[in-house]
């Protein structure tokens, strides 16, 4: 059989960085589309946001009466930003609003370009993730973006994410995970992986409430900043077994009935095999290097949960994300997610329907695709 048509048909584990989950296809991730300035991800970006901010701030400096002083613009806070958007400072607000004006037409720009390519044709709906959306300067950036978008006769939604997106990342993981899973168990290990930060965290099914998983939530989690630690790569799996141990036993000890199962988000290009092609650059270490396995390491600091062998199972970072949203997209067909952050993040998918017999087969109709599109 085809290493494609496999990924296609598998009704066990799927295969890391899989083409098809249990609740969808993947029909893009990973996308890097480019234009005569480089990666278009670069447009609508954390850091681009606080470079549109500065060329406002700029021309008042000069005549003495930028609002927010000599403060960097990439070290003022989301919450500071946020309490000017509700303040009484007209001039600080009316930068603040020039700024969002400007990123929202960049983010426009760069939807647009998505929307353009044969992977994200006849998309619906967008969900805007990323440590961004976490702000309400964020949520009308995105607002600001859908208008746009519409006035241009893009016929799309955009909306943030659901969930908190530190806990989007985690609870995302679930839709790893075959439904068999949760039959025998109310719980999984997941880990999100970032350029900075490493978040692992106990996520409840709430399967028997809902079994779209619309229900799930993080009982507890732990961060660790690896950027401050700037640990070796040894140093950063040693730490990330570990910090998942103490989830396994506060799991045993609050009576969770655990899963033998744990879902990772990372960063870049995920092969089959659990190694990273490319995009990894931030993390601790060399991950692209194909000596190294996530999924393998861990497993041989944890290869049993509870009375099972561990299955582990890996993807995107940007996927598992936007896998949080599953239960309230099945309104649509076929959408997508942007993550905003150190760089864009995005996936496209398309529900499989288990209804009508919309779906159901596994004749692995179809080949593998999406992991590093070019438009």
């Amino acid at each position: 059989m085809a290493t494609d048509e496999l990924v296609k048909t598998t009704t066990g584990i799927a295969t890391h960085g899989a083409a098809r989950l249990p609740s969808v296809d993947i029909d893009s991730f990973n996308i890097e589309i480019k234009d005569e300035d480089g990666f278009l991800g670069d447009r609508a970006s954390k850091g681009a946001f606080r470079e549109i901010l500065e060329r406002w701030r700029k021309p008042l400096r000069k005549s003495g009466e930028d609002p927010f002083g000599k403060e960097p613009s990439d070290e003022i806070s989301k919450k500071t930003l946020d309490a000017i958007l509700i303040g009484d400072d007209t001039e600080a607000w009316a930068v603040v609003h020039s700024a969002i004006e400007d990123f929202a037409q960049e983010l426009a720009y760069v939807t647009r370009r998505f929307l353009k390519t044969k992977a994200w044709a006849k998309t619906e709906r967008i969900v805007v993730g990323g440590g961004f959306r976490d702000s309400r300067l964020g949520e009308l950036a995105i607002a600001r973006t859908e208008i746009i978008l519409k006035s241009e006769e893009f016929k799309i939604d955009m909306v943030p994410i659901r969930h908190h997106p530190d806990e989007a990342g985690l609870i995302g993981a679930l839709h790893l995970a075959p439904s068999w899973i949760f039959e025998a168990h109310d719980s999984i290990l997941a880990v999100d992986i970032g350029g900075t930060n490493i978040r692992c965290g106990l996520v409840e099914t709430s399967w028997k409430k809902a079994k779209d998983l619309s229900k799930a939530k993080v009982v507890t989690s732990e961060l660790w900043r690896h950027a401050d630690d700037e640990p070796t790569r040894e140093g950063a799996v040693k730490r990330l077994t570990k910090m998942l141990k103490g989830l396994i036993t506060e799991a045993e000890t609050d009576g969770y009935k655990l899963a033998p199962f744990i879902g990772i988000a990372c960063p870049g290009v995920i092969n089959e095999d659990g190694s990273i092609e490319k995009g990894a650059q931030n993390l601790p270490g060399n991950w692209e290097s194909s000596k190294f396995n996530l999924p393998g390491s861990l497993l041989e600091g944890i290869p049993s949960i509870g009375e099972h062998d561990t299955a582990i199972l890996m993807h995107n970072d940007g996927v598992v994300q936007g896998l949080s949203e599953v239960p309230f997209m099945q309104d649509v067909d076929r959408w997508g997610v942007l993550t905003i952050g150190t760089g864009l993040g995005n996936a496209r998918f398309t529900n499989r329907r288990k209804d009508n017999g919309k779906d159901g087969d596994s004749t692995g109709n179809g080949k593998k695709k999406g992991k590093n599109d070019k438009e």
